[in-house]
């Protein structure tokens, strides 16, 4: 092992390298222009099919007959429960202000998610994985190197063995970058976190099928794609380490911090776990439990044939989104300093209450039917933004292996003072985006949606200089 010093001075180093592979857009292994040819391959190289199926035909899963939980009979993977969600806090004389009630995924077990790291020719590159996921749009996406939850990689499934895990949960790993813990989708999961992980290999490294070598550079052009790199990828490629320099800040860390505290202490949410066959405005049928309004999301099942997975056919729930969302950064420079517009964000799944969320994060379709004075802040402001107001633009999708055509249009909006003021309503601060590098460091400060499109920006600052 190193010496402390020499250790340090090697983590110094660190964000320069990311910064380096971040400028490189020329593969040692793989040429972008060929990126395209050799994803297709992937999938020619496969059978795939997904198939939607009534709830009867669930091999494994089954509605308890005391909840109407839907279960699988190892009791391991994930189950679909009811919560009763009340929210109350001090929404500036308001009073209490929200109590609802919605299926939920409760998957107590951590997963990995993690990107292995080499250098070739002086530049390091990251190990990708062409992944199928039934309810990813196009199923084949880039996913990390490693993407598996705890029942996947410990076997639970009596599947084959997940590929280099033993870099990530192995004694023998290499050189950890990052390990944090960070949230999953607070509004559809209960507590559910993964270990977002980036590890630097030491010596030689299999390529083995479905896998290839990139430079962050190549990985960020293909973040201006629809539908190519997936959630897991878009979430460790946001905790990659990158020079913290955040002079010019309008919020001083301290300040960020004090007002980030301030935010979670002035909301209270209870969320309660209830029967699945309890929840009032929701009803099941052969083959879906969906809202009686048809909002928001439907829950409802697929069989799944996959030939390069570590089970090649399985069936399983999904939960189905009745629309496409939005997610979008308002941009602003103040006294010459890039500054997102953040959202102190309330999800009934978050472990404290509060993270921080893109300025806009919504479905429209769950908001059409209201009048203006009641749809979300900022959303209008994005939806109307002008085409030379927007700096990055693409439809990404969300995770697919529990969420069935989950896609969000991503924005980056070059914004002015009537979009979005210096002086921004409750709820909202300026950050500065050296200040969410050094934020994501650290587990439960920006939710998934919010990590996301910090790969973005980190995409097109990147491309850009």
């Amino acid at each position: 092992m190193s010496s402390p010093s020499l250790q340090t001075r090697a983590d110094r180093q660190v964000p320069a390298r990311i910064a380096l592979s971040a400028a490189t857009t020329h593969g040692a292994h793989l040429r972008t222009e060929d990126f395209g040819g050799w994803l297709a391959e992937r999938g020619r190289a496969h059978a795939f099919q997904v198939a939607r199926i009534p709830f009867a035909e669930l091999d494994g899963w089954s509605f308890q007959e005391s909840t109407g939980n839907l279960v699988h009979r190892s009791g391991r993977f994930f189950t679909v429960e009811g919560l009763h969600i009340t929210e109350e806090g001090e929404p500036y004389g308001d009073g209490p202000y929200a109590d609802w009630y919605q299926p939920v995924i409760k998957q107590p077990e951590v997963g990995v998610l993690g990107i292995l790291v080499k250098e070739f020719d002086g530049v390091p590159h990251l190990l990708m994985q062409a992944k199928m996921e039934p309810g990813n749009p196009n199923l084949l996406q880039l996913s990390p190197t490693v993407q598996a939850t705890r029942s996947n990689y410990t076997k639970a499934h009596q599947g084959a063995d997940v590929k280099y895990i033993e870099y990530f949960v192995g004694p023998g790993r290499g050189r950890v970058i990052a390990d944090v813990l960070q949230s999953e989708h607070g509004s559809w999961f209960y507590r559910k976190s993964n270990r977002n992980m980036v590890v630097e290999a030491v010596g030689d490294v299999p390529l083995l099928d479905d896998f290839c070598w990139l430079t962050l550079g190549q990985v960020n052009e293909l973040l201006h794609r629809d539908n190519v790199v997936n959630m897991d990828a878009r979430t460790v490629l946001s905790c990659l380490p990158f020079e913290d320099a955040s002079d010019g800040a309008l919020l001083s860390d301290v300040e960020l911090h004090s007002w980030l505290t301030g935010e979670r202490t002035r909301h209270s949410v209870r969320a309660e776990r209830v029967p699945l066959d309890a929840l009032p405005g929701w009803k099941r049928g052969e083959d879906a439990i969906e809202h009686v309004a048809g909002r928001y999301f439907k829950v409802m099942a697929v069989s799944v044939r996959a030939d390069n997975r570590e089970v090649t056919g399985w069936t399983q729930p999904l939960f189905e989104p009745v629309g496409p969302g939005v997610l979008a950064f308002l941009t602003r420079e103040f006294g010459g300093v890039p500054h997102v517009l953040m959202h102190a964000r309330v999800e009934a799944g978050f472990l404290d209450t509060i993270e921080l969320g893109p300025t806009v994060q919504y479905t429209p379709g769950n908001y059409a039917h209201l009048p203006a004075s009641e749809r979300p802040r900022f959303l209008d402001t994005v939806l109307r933004a002008r085409p030379d107001r927007i700096r990055y633009e693409a439809v990404h999708s969300e995770e697919g292996g529990r969420f069935l055509g989950a896609e969000s249009r991503c924005l980056i909006i070059e914004a002015d003072e009537a979009d979005a003021p210096l002086d921004p309503p409750p709820g909202y601060a300026w950050v500065t985006r050296a200040q969410l590098t050094s934020l994501v460091r650290h587990g439960h400060y920006l939710n998934v949606q919010a990590r996301t499109l910090l790969a973005c920006l980190n995409a097109t600052e990147t491309r850009t200089r």
